[in-house]
């Protein structure tokens, strides 16, 4: 009995050993660990409240007086309760806008919510917003608008110490952040403490010497995700209409992103197969037509909503979806039942994987480990091919047919981006019928058939890649 119990453990050993396969190596450029979580987030918040909120416009010009701010039934574990109860995995707050309005009690201006009747003064939004995120299991983010027309300064070197310090203040006090938004409106006229002109800065972004920005959040938060154009951790998507490209890499090099100081459209929209960092588009939209609450806008309605999901997230970004406050503080309650019907869609939707009962094959593996079967969602699974070996087969096979309308494909992007072109087939009466194409897939890629198809075979190919093929998971709705 021994004798057979040691030819057992030396046998399993063997195999074991035999099954050492090396993963493919990493693409030059692969995202780091924090952005990694970031991607897993899917979907967070943005939320616009402000001075404006109580002045009905969209940029204030930084004259207003704080003594307007005051909302009266501001609370801030109901409003991320909101953003939680939709599933919304963070919100990123504007803490300070164009008009340079501070929502925290900051030491370096006047123009602040400790000036305001909220809470006599004594309030602070910024802080207690991050609170109930963190007791809530929400993650926190700040937006900071780099441009302040309020700031006397603003356009000099006193303006970035004064920037500088309120970065180093809202990170001290309510950090760590998981994503700092840092966006594009520069220079123009302003109050700028009762000069009332217009100023330009240089080359838009470049005043800012962004280097030093990050340095500060580095040190202070180091996990915080960064979003901007001049050097992005993730970047614009070059529209406000929550659509990413179905083309879409997602690396980027910042001087192409931002030449001579200006957004490039087409290298923010597509990224770039050989850029130098890893750089995924962020789809930022409103769930109505601005930002800030005005009363004669109307909610997206949840099936707009929907749509806005399968064109972001469903193609390899993430949605950072915008809700306005009204002047009580309280997201409006049909806004509130239009984002709940567009969670409870996307739920019922993606909710069962037909995958799970499917039988995976594929034309070739890398070996142990990597084999079809590991594209049916387990944690740190994944199929891969031999290197060299960059087109490949998969095939998912049922044992009776099922309906489907979802394809959707996710590459294993800790090693980075590889597949540039791919489509998916069905077999309707013993022959294959293409339903879908598309070229780069990246974290996820959701692909909506026109119309639901009934089969028991469903065939992705891989058509060309830059690497070995890297595919964590393949699923069907």
């Amino acid at each position: 009995m021994k004798r057979l119990q040691n030819l057992f453990l030396a046998l399993t050993l063997a195999a074991l050993t035999a099954c050492q396969v090396e993963a493919p190596a990493p693409m030059s450029v692969t995202p780091l660990p924090r952005q990694i979580e970031w991607h897993k987030m899917e979907q967070y918040a943005f939320v616009h409240f402000t001075i404006n909120t109580f002045t009905d416009k969209e940029w204030g010009y930084g004259d207003e007086s704080p003594e307007l701010f005051n909302p009266t039934d501001f609370d801030a574990d109901a409003l991320v309760k909101v953003v939680k109860d939709a599933n919304l995995k963070g919100l990123i707050l504007t803490a300070k806008h164009h008009d340079g309005f501070c929502l925290w009690p900051s030491k370096y201006t006047e123009h602040s919510i400790k000036n305001s009747p909220y809470k006599d003064g004594k309030g602070d939004i910024v802080g207690e917003v991050a609170e109930a995120c963190r007791r809530q299991g929400v993650k926190f983010g700040i937006y900071l608008s780099p441009w302040d027309r309020n700031h006397a300064g603003y356009g000099t070197d006193a303006y970035l110490e004064y920037y500088r310090n309120q970065v180093r203040e809202l990170l001290t006090a309510y950090g760590p952040v998981f994503e700092m938004w840092f966006d594009g409106a520069n220079g123009g006229n302003g109050y700028y403490g009762g000069a009332n002109e217009v100023r330009k800065v240089e080359s838009g972004y470049l005043y800012y010497d962004w280097p030093k920005v990050i340095d500060i959040i580095r040190e202070l938060s180091p996990e915080t995700v960064v979003w901007s154009s001049s050097l992005p951790e993730a970047r614009w998507c070059s529209n406000e209409s929550g659509i990413i490209a179905e083309h879409c890499w997602a690396m980027a090099s910042p001087e192409e992103l931002y030449p001579n100081g200006r957004d490039s459209m087409p290298a923010l929209r597509h990224g770039q197969e050989h850029g130098t960092r890893w750089a995924p588009a962020e789809a930022d939209v409103s769930i109505r037509s601005g930002w800030f609450y005005h009363e004669n806008q109307e909610p997206k309605t949840p099936e707009q909503l929907f749509s806005i999901y399968l064109t972001s997230v469903g193609r390899g970004g993430t949605l950072l979806l915008n809700l306005a406050p009204d002047r009580r503080g309280r997201v409006p309650e049909k806004d509130i039942a239009s984002l709940m019907e567009w969670r409870k869609m996307v739920d019922q939707t993606f909710s069962n994987d037909l995958a799970a009962n499917a039988e995976f094959s594929a034309t070739s593996s890398r070996g142990c480990g990597f084999g079809a079967k590991s594209m049916k969602g387990e944690d740190n699974a994944f199929w891969a091919t031999e290197d060299g070996v960059t087109t490949g087969d998969v095939m998912l096979k049922w044992s009776e047919p099922v309906e489907v309308k979802y394809v959707m494909i996710q590459e294993h992007i800790a090693l980075g981006q590889r597949v540039r072109e791919f489509s998916v087939d069905v077999n309707v009466g013993n022959e294959w019928q293409q339903v879908a194409k598309g070229t780069t897939v990246g974290y996820k890629r959701i692909l909506p058939l026109e119309e639901a198809v009934s089969t028991d075979e469903i065939r992705v190919r891989f058509l060309d890649a830059r690497g070995p093929l890297t595919i964590d998971r393949i699923a069907a709705y």
